[in-house]
């Protein structure tokens, strides 16, 4: 680990260029190349993947949930190999953050789901398999897939305790910094999807759709294109 050697640039640059590769809204530039115009106008207004499943092009939906969980992955990965384990896990927090406020966007992006799950895919698969069967089990009983999210980002503070080993023998003098970093993110998550909760209580949710077509939107405050409905 870097870090023991006194040298804070390597995780400088980890989770920098974590920030830097979370923050390229792939939503945004495919949707753009194929021609359906600023995604932001359509559905909820996210950059997500569910949201460009909203134009009914599943192929572009597919490669945008690829890449943005590739964003976190692969931003881990490389930390991982070239500085340690939890630069690693830094870096694809980084991208996770550069996903939600990405500075391309004045700091308005998405909800971070597939770059979170990308993220633990490449440091943990444990807890990877753990948050997907999460998220499949809620999905399936609610048929929601804010619900799914929610389920899956719920279930990442157990799973990184129970998980933690190579967290627990890391140089970090900050005990259980694992879990605490598992609660943050579930926080956040929690956070962005606020408006999906309330309308999860009030039943007016939609559910889990692959059919085509743009959602009805409606002018945010900054007269944006924004719904009421959707997930990402």
């Amino acid at each position: 680990m870097m870090l023991e050697n006194g040298s804070l640039l390597p995780w400088l640059l980890s989770i920098g260029g974590g920030y830097l590769l979370g923050a390229v809204p792939f939503g945004l530039v495919l949707t753009r190349l194929a021609g359906y115009g600023d995604i932001r106008k359509i559905g909820s207004g996210h950059i997500g993947a569910t949201n460009v499943l909203r134009t009914g092009n599943r192929p572009l939906a597919l490669a945008v949930l690829v890449l943005d969980a590739g964003k976190g992955g692969f931003a881990a990965a490389l930390a991982w190999w070239l500085v340690g384990w939890e630069a690693g896990v830094f870096a694809g927090t980084a991208a996770f953050v550069g996903h939600l406020y990405p500075v391309w966007l004045g700091f308005r992006g998405g909800k971070g789901v597939a770059t979170g799950l990308g993220t633990f895919a490449a440091v943990s698969w444990p807890i990877f398999v753990g948050m997907a069967l999460a998220w499949l089990a809620t999905a399936a009983v609610t048929r929601r897939s804010s619900a799914g999210a929610l389920g899956a980002f719920t279930a990442l503070p157990l799973l990184t305790a129970v998980f933690g080993e190579r967290a627990a023998a890391s140089a970090i003098a900050l005990p259980y910094w694992f879990v605490i970093l598992g609660f943050l993110l579930a926080a956040v998550v929690w956070y962005k999807h606020r408006a999906n909760v309330s309308r999860l209580i009030q039943g007016t949710e939609p559910a889990i759709s692959f059919g085509g077509g743009k959602a009805r939107t409606e002018p945010g405050h900054d007269g944006e294109g924004v719904t009421d409905r959707g997930e990402e």
